[in-house]
């Protein structure tokens, strides 16, 4: 019997995907993160029962904080974009956890920099506020662990391929990285929408992403580049039809950065069928009932797609690109400012 909630949902279903792959599927996978975190710093003293976190979100990552305070008897405040929707700001409002969303904008990156200056103004005005930075403290890395030992029990022995969205780094590379020190061989294939500036495709815009929470228009400085071997930058259209045809063919209902993964899992496979191939499905695919499943009718036939293989940044290009890590210009990546708000 599990003592809270929280413990219960963030347990992943292992489910065989034809042709010969493995889905961890999520409820809520930054559960993790969240729990992992907020563990840690009750048990350093970092923050003490009844004390506020807070923390920016596009939704996710704002339901697994909030559950993980109210496991915990801490307090939760969300600076969240408008994605937010109704059925997660009730739910918010039931934990206990307050929600500010900032205005409306027309681009990601926007939305993303003016949530960063809310908290900057939140931090200043409340100094005992404790800012979860999720995007860039490694304690995001620690409740991964437990993941990274379902796969070693789970998972065959030899050789493994890794697939899932970066996000902001404490997931797929945080998984591969304690198999890794666990012995395991792993090559972790990493996901990406265009325009994330995480792996330099900034310069390759898709007016519809709407998979923002594997990719980013800021710096994410929780992400470890030299974690990972391959990269694949997927497109809406192409996100859309690989979530609706995982669900044709396993029944598993997920979000977009899944059907992203999908497609990149069967490419890879069918370069290499060596070894094992595990595929991350972080969340459900509820939210994207009306943005991408109700198109389902349009969704790319898989068997016709296939990745435009690029040998370094300049030759990214919708729908799908892919491309080995590091390429030869990786270094146009490094010195990026970190946007801290101030009294951070």
């Amino acid at each position: 019997m599990h003592e809270h909630i929280a413990e219960a949902m963030k347990e992943p279903d292992v489910v065989s995907v034809p042709p010969g792959a493995i889905c961890l599927r999520f409820e809520t996978m930054k559960l993790y993160a969240a729990l992992g975190a907020v563990r840690h710093l009750l048990a350093t003293g970092r923050v003490q029962p009844g004390d506020t976190l807070v923390d920016s979100s596009s939704g996710i990552y704002a339901h697994a904080l909030a559950l993980a305070c109210h496991r915990y008897g801490l307090r939760c405040h969300i600076v969240g974009s408008t994605t937010v929707d109704r059925t997660l700001r009730v739910q918010l409002e039931i934990l206990g956890a307050t929600l500010e969303q900032v205005r409306p904008s027309r681009n990601l990156r926007l939305d993303q920099n003016l949530r960063v200056e809310r908290i900057g103004e939140l931090l200043r005005e409340n100094p005992h506020f404790h800012w979860m930075r999720q995007y860039h403290d490694s304690i995001h890395y620690l409740g991964y662990r437990d993941v990274a030992d379902l796969v070693r029990k789970e998972v065959p022995e030899g050789p493994l391929t890794l697939v899932g969205g970066v996000g902001t780094g404490a997931s797929t590379g945080a998984v591969a990285d304690c198999l890794r020190q666990a012995g395991r061989q792993v090559r972790l294939v990493g996901v990406q929408p265009f325009g994330s500036v995480t792996f330099g495709a900034e310069h390759v815009s898709d007016p519809d992403m709407i998979i923002a929470g594997i990719g980013s228009s800021i710096p994410f400085h929780n992400v470890r580049h030299e974690l990972y071997d391959r990269i694949h930058w997927v497109n809406f259209d192409y996100a859309m039809s690989g979530a609706v045809e995982l669900l044709r063919v396993s029944g598993i209902f997920a979000g977009l950065s899944a059907g992203a993964a999908y497609l990149a899992t069967l490419w890879e496979r069918e370069r290499a069928a060596e070894g094992t191939y595990v595929f991350l499905a972080a969340d459900t695919g509820h939210r994207y009932v009306d943005t991408a499943y109700a198109r389902h009718a349009d969704a790319v036939g898989v068997g016709s797609m296939r990745p435009h293989e690029a040998a370094g940044h300049e030759e990214l290009r919708h729908p799908w690109s892919a491309m080995d890590w590091p390429p030869r210009d990786r270094a146009r990546l490094s010195g990026r400012p970190e946007p801290v708000p101030e009294k951070a």
